[in-house]
């Protein structure tokens, strides 16, 4: 096969790989990032990665340090090298699932925190006005509450698996 039909598949590969990791809730440049990474076939330092994507070192830094963050991408040592020097982790299904996965528990739990708030200024607001009739809300926020725990429990049950 020619270089210029080479290069060709694998920048149709990288913009198409692109698209599903962003799926993930990641950037588009930590998608691009990862998707670099993972299509290289030697660790890369952040000076390299910067030339590749044409984007500042900064950035490739902010980018590999959320990658990494969520266990996609970790920095690798070689004799000889005095740069960080980083890949991707192969293990695709099992890496992505387990960050989607935190996002939405982390998320979930945010929710709840602030309905769990909610419940207890509405019995701050009961304590002080007690002909206020509440019932039907503190039904429905118990419900609301009650919904996303059982959202984090099967969130982690998939987790374990």
């Amino acid at each position: 096969m020619h270089k210029p039909q080479t290069e060709n598949i694998n920048n149709k590969i990288l913009v198409e790989f692109t698209k599903t990791i962003e799926m993930f809730g990641f950037t588009p440049l930590e998608s691009r990032l990862f998707t670099y990474l993972y299509l290289a076939d030697k660790p890369m330092t952040l000076d390299d990665m910067a030339e590749a994507l044409g984007k500042s070192k900064t950035a490739m830094s902010t980018s590999v340090r959320t990658l990494a963050d969520q266990n996609l991408v970790t920095r690798v040592w070689k004799k000889g090298v005095r740069k960080s020097l980083y890949k991707a982790h192969t293990q695709l299904f099992k890496g992505f699932m387990i960050s989607y996965l935190n996002k939405w528990i982390d998320a979930v739990n945010q929710q709840k925190s602030s309905f769990i708030e909610l419940e207890q200024t509405m019995k701050e607001i009961k304590r002080n006005h007690t002909n206020l009739n509440l019932k039907a809300a503190e039904e429905r926020l118990q419900e609301i509450i009650q919904f996303h725990q059982e959202m984090e429990d099967v969130f982690r049950e998939v987790k374990k698996d």
